[in-house]
């Protein structure tokens, strides 16, 4: 499979909702797609790096620069531009993992696509749907929060992750757990929020039965995760600090977590997250697939890989409408508390081109 070309295309997302994390706030979203192009098909992929460096070190400027500059070239080079082939020849560049991912996401539509094959069978999917969590950014006060977790848990989402940070913690998760009692699957993310320090403070959630608390420290501190897992009772999931298989088994082998956060992007692409998942799986770790808020192109990819059998736990495969108002794609929508997997060539979804072209900012064509 040649690559003839690539286009890199950035669009403006409107959230339906301010998302307010540990790290800053976003309104819309300044998404880069990415199309490869070969005689058999077409690939498209997402790049998850948000405007600024706050999740991570990438953003989108960069993401667009990386790969104009040197990734693309790389692939271009190929004679037979497979995923695989696509993942050893980004490897020599450090970093840039959300880049990179786009790129080989891209690649294996266009491969799948031209086999006739779902990106779900491809990784090993074992379901047909998966179960849905929604994710909930810190709001101005309690009285929103629970309204917002209302609206979410009629809508039939199986399970609420809320956004915590020093100060919006321990209360947040009382008055959730007085309004919809023991019941509801809750864990919360501080995105690196705290230190060790905040050990005694954040052993006050072990009485409120969470899934997990989600990246309490900083996520180039698996030692200090480790030392902070032996104070507390709730499981505690990594996110920031996975970047590779690697990194998840250094993790698993100190006790640094007991669930990790599997998020395509920030891992290098779908080929890397597989490996994560079937490490965990292999040592009884859970999993579950973390979003950043992608599109329906992101979220068809997503949502297949959460369909793999060590996945246990709900991600944050939200329906579209939890963030935009209109998807790039038709709209993913909730049934019954789930999605379901897509089942057609590749990534099984492609964008509406009208709603693409309505909301494209920059276009630009790389010939390989």
């Amino acid at each position: 499979m040649k690559i003839t070309g690539v286009e890199l295309r950035r669009v403006a997302m409107p959230l339906v909702s301010p998302f307010r994390t540990s790290f800053g706030t976003e309104t819309e979203r300044d998404v880069l797609l990415v199309k490869v192009v070969t005689p058999e098909a077409e690939g498209w992929g997402e790049c998850v790096a948000m405007s600024g460096p706050l999740y991570s070190s990438e953003y989108a400027d960069g993401a667009a620069d990386v790969m104009r500059r040197f990734l693309i070239p790389a692939l271009a080079a190929l004679p037979d531009a497979g995923a695989h082939a696509a993942e050893r020849a980004l490897a020599p560049f450090k970093g840039h993992r959300m880049a990179k991912a786009a790129l080989e996401t891209a690649v294996l539509d266009a491969e799948l696509r031209a086999a006739g094959t779902s990106f779900a069978s491809f990784l090993g999917a074992s379901r047909d749907r998966v179960p849905c969590g929604v994710s909930v950014g810190i709001m101005d006060s309690i009285p929103r929060l629970l309204d917002a977790v209302a609206g979410y848990v009629d809508e039939g989402y199986v399970r609420v992750k809320i956004k915590i940070e020093p100060g919006w913690d321990v209360a947040p998760v009382r008055a959730l757990r007085e309004r919809f009692g023991d019941d509801l699957l809750l864990q919360v993310d501080a995105n690196a929020a705290y230190t060790l320090v905040d050990a005694p403070h954040l052993a006050e959630l072990d009485a409120f039965g969470l899934l997990l608390i989600e990246q309490p420290l900083a996520e180039d501190d698996l030692v200090q995760h480790a030392a902070l897992a032996k104070r507390l009772r709730t499981p505690l999931c990594l996110d920031e600090s996975i970047e590779s298989a690697r990194d998840a088994a250094a993790a698993i082998s100190l006790g640094a977590c007991s669930v990790i956060n599997v998020k395509a992007g920030r891992v290098g692409g779908y080929l890397e997250a597989r490996r994560i998942h079937d490490l965990c799986r292999a040592h009884g770790v859970a999993v579950w697939c973390g979003g950043m808020l992608e599109t329906g192109l992101g979220r068809a990819a997503n949502v297949a890989l959460a369909a793999l059998p060590g996945f246990t736990l709900p991600g944050d495969t939200s329906a579209s409408r939890r963030y935009y108002a209109t998807d790039v794609t038709d709209p993913f929508v909730l049934q019954d508390g789930h999605l379901p997997v897509p089942t057609g060539p590749g990534l099984g979804v492609t964008p509406v081109p009208e709603i693409l072209d309505e909301i494209t900012t920059f276009r630009e064509w790389i010939p390989a």
